[in-house]
């Protein structure tokens, strides 16, 4: 019981954070807008909390144009599926703890 939150990744106690690994787990790379879109979030609300994660070597930014549109797209690193993965343990183990 000591150590219960021990396996917590303080970058996804944010919700949006959550959320951004979430949709990032099951999809190879996603767009701003669908970012947007999917979590019902502002465009600042993204760009910070991806930039947070990007930070931490959890999130890839690719930015490219389309004609002359440009197009931002984010996908999970390796070590951020990883994190992200131990952190979901942590939350399962929180939740099966009995006193």
């Amino acid at each position: 019981m000591k150590y219960i939150l021990e396996g917590l990744e303080k970058a996804f106690e944010s919700r949006a954070r959550l959320g951004i690994m979430s949709v990032l787990m099951v999809n190879d790379w996603v767009e701003f807008t669908e970012m947007k879109e999917a979590l019902g979030m502002s465009d600042g609300n993204v760009a910070s909390h991806i930039q947070a994660l990007e930070k931490l070597g959890y999130v890839h930014v690719r930015k490219e144009f389309r004609g002359k549109k440009p197009v931002t797209s984010y996908a999970a690193t390796l070590p951020g599926k990883k994190t992200f993965e131990n952190h979901l343990d942590a939350l399962e183990k929180l939740i099966n703890t009995k006193d």
